[in-house]
């Protein structure tokens, strides 16, 4: 039977049919959805993670002692796993290990835009690099035996187009793999400087011996057709050029990627009057094709940033436009983003960006949309957990000049589990007097609701230990903790005018649930009337001012005509912020 996957829901059905039995990520667009549909495999044990350092270790861990494992996350998380990633490498597996990056060309929810097909090469990596989503589930599949033959974990890349695109599958049985024996085995296992002098040449080693079964590998394969132009192409960008060219072109497609097939591509190129090197990002299929002394047209002539889409390719190959359908561009209303009616970060950064003289320093996360109008209340946003971190830096550098400027670093609950923990204990070691802020929504929000260590259940749904995060604050030596319901702006207020006024770190906790959040019964027990209530603007009282607006609620809009506000019942939640901005208690709560 046929079914129709994303690329995300692929590579988890490739794994169960693998025998997957360990799994372990941490969320980020576009990966968030392969633990998520990992996770509805009785068979596999499927974990969130609370960083990718921690989730890589896991599944490794899972590896070493005989479970085929298999660890996924966005291209920024393979950053904060390099460290486990590069020494596994010279270990080698016992059971077999998928590292899945889930790269962004174009950067529609990341801060960069990295190509990852660059790990692979500089950690010594075998790599894959499905087009399509029976290429995830074949692919993981063949990356298990692959890997458990030639000793090696193996990563697979996928882009953002191949993660969310739906693609015609065909499923498999499981295959039940039973757990590889663990033999106490410290020369293979145990890294110590003389223990990887030695693996490094065993990986050398391997190397050679992959390069040659990438010649042969079945998902490097090639189409010849028109010869007047050869194309060479991997990942999404093959299908890129399929609906280019067409059959004016033949195509050389890469799916086994590293080490990359040196005879394979020069046969190929030999055929073909021309070589067009497609690849999103980075030319690393085009510098390796350069090194055997081929002629090729790579990055010279298409763009090495954003997608490589079939208009993209078009417009750089003959120069044509994509044809648009014709409409009147002065209708069109630019709409910045903002956060939800009722999201419980709007009284926070409604108080916080009317404070003078302060630096916000500020962390991946719904939060970074307060970087915008009408709040500009975040000053720079770079990494997870690197709020606290880079506004104790910040800090010490306005102490020492004598700037009479205080920093204030935002970051969210997960945020805080991920990599904010150790930031917060270097701030309270060395000394700082920041005023850090982490944003407790009881949930992981941006990335679509997954549990953390501060929700009280795994990724399969099952109640575990809550860990709160002002317990972990206190522990870490923070004296000064406040918590606090960021909708009431008078407790906002308050917390950030006692902080100011210290000269030693402190910590604002605000608590309040994700309005789009499934509440649970802790939820219920905790928090009071969750947005049951709904609001409205008396229109006697309401004299137009617009300070209501300054709230940047998407439920508030204001009529021309009367000269008054309106709140949209539909959107309105009753968080009251709004009322309580109001100079003449014009919003009120609906009989």
């Amino acid at each position: 039977m046929k079914h129709l996957m994303t690329g995300d829901e692929a590579i988890a059905r490739g794994a169960y049919e693998a025998g997957v039995r360990h799994a372990s990520a941490y969320p980020g667009t576009p990966s968030t959805e392969i633990l998520e549909n990992l996770s509805t495999y009785d068979e596999i044990y499927a974990e969130w993670a609370c960083n990718e350092k921690v989730a890589m270790e896991s599944a490794i861990g899972a590896a070493i002692a005989g479970n085929r494992s298999i660890v996924s996350m966005k291209h920024v998380g393979v950053n904060v796993a390099a460290d486990p990633l590069f020494t596994w490498a010279y270990m080698g597996v016992n059971a077999g290990n998928v590292i899945v990056t889930a790269d962004e060309p174009g950067m529609f929810s990341s801060q960069n835009e990295q190509d990852n097909r660059n790990y692979a090469k500089a950690a010594k990596l075998a790599m894959m690099e499905p087009s399509d989503s029976q290429e995830c589930i074949d692919m993981v599949k063949a990356a298990y035996d692959l890997g458990e033959e030639y000793d090696t974990p193996v990563m697979i890349r996928m882009t953002t187009r191949v993660c969310h695109s739906k693609s015609v599958v065909e499923f498999s049985d499981r295959k039940e793999v039973p757990v590889k024996e663990w033999q106490k085995n410290p020369a293979k296992y145990v890294c110590l400087p003389a223990i990887s002098r030695q693996l490094r040449v065993k990986l050398a080693d391997r190397l050679e011996k992959l390069a040659a079964y990438s010649e042969t590998s079945p998902f490097n394969r090639v189409e010849m057709g028109d010869t007047s132009v050869g194309v060479i192409a991997s990942g999404i960008c093959y299908y890129y050029a399929k609906e280019v060219f067409g059959d004016k072109a033949s195509y050389l497609k890469l799916g086994f990627t590293n080490p990359l097939p040196k005879n394979l591509i020069k046969d190929f190129c030999s055929k073909v009057d021309k070589v067009y090197i497609l690849e999103e990002n980075d030319p690393y299929i085009e510098e390796f094709v350069k090194i055997q002394g081929i002629a090729c047209i790579g990055k010279d002539l298409f763009p090495s940033y954003g997608e490589l889409t079939p208009d993209v390719i078009r417009t750089c190959v003959d120069g044509q436009n994509a044809k648009l359908i014709e409409f009147d561009k002065s209708k069109l209303i630019n709409r910045a983003p903002t956060f939800c009616a009722g999201c419980p970060h709007r009284g926070l950064f409604y108080r916080l960006g009317k404070r003078k003289d302060i630096m916000i320093s500020g962390d991946i996360g719904c939060y970074t949309l307060a970087a915008g109008k009408p709040y500009n209340a975040m000053d720079s946003t770079v990494c997870m957990g690197a709020s606290f971190s880079i506004g104790h830096g910040a800090q010490r550098t306005f102490n020492a000049a004598g700037i009479n400027r205080r920093v204030v670093t935002v970051l969210g609950d997960s945020t805080f589990f991920h990599t904010g923990i150790n930031s917060l204990i270097n701030t309270v070691y060395n000394k700082s007097n920041t005023i850090n802020i982490i944003l407790d929504n009881r949930i992981t929000g941006m990335t679509g609701h997954q549990e953390n260590p501060g929700t009280g259940f795994t990724a399969k749904g099952e109640p575990t230990t809550l860990i709160k995060i002002e317990d972990v604050v206190r522990a870490i030596g923070v004296k000064h903790v406040h918590v606090v319901n960021p909708n009431n702006l008078e407790e906002v207020d308050k917390a950030l005018d006692a902080c100011m006024g210290l000269d030693e770190p402190s910590v604002i906790i605000t608590r309040w649930p994700c309005v789009l959040k499934k509440f649970s019964q802790a939820d219920k027990d905790e928090f009071d009337n969750l947005f049951q209530t709904k609001n409205t603007v008396d229109q006697e009282k309401c004299i137009g001012c617009k300070a209501c607006l300054k709230t940047g609620c998407p439920a508030l809009s204001f009529d021309k005509a009367a000269k008054k506000v309106q709140i949209n019942r539909a959107q309105c939640v009753g968080c009251d912020v709004c009322s309580q901005v109001c100079p003449k208690d014009a919003i009120v709560k609906e009989d």
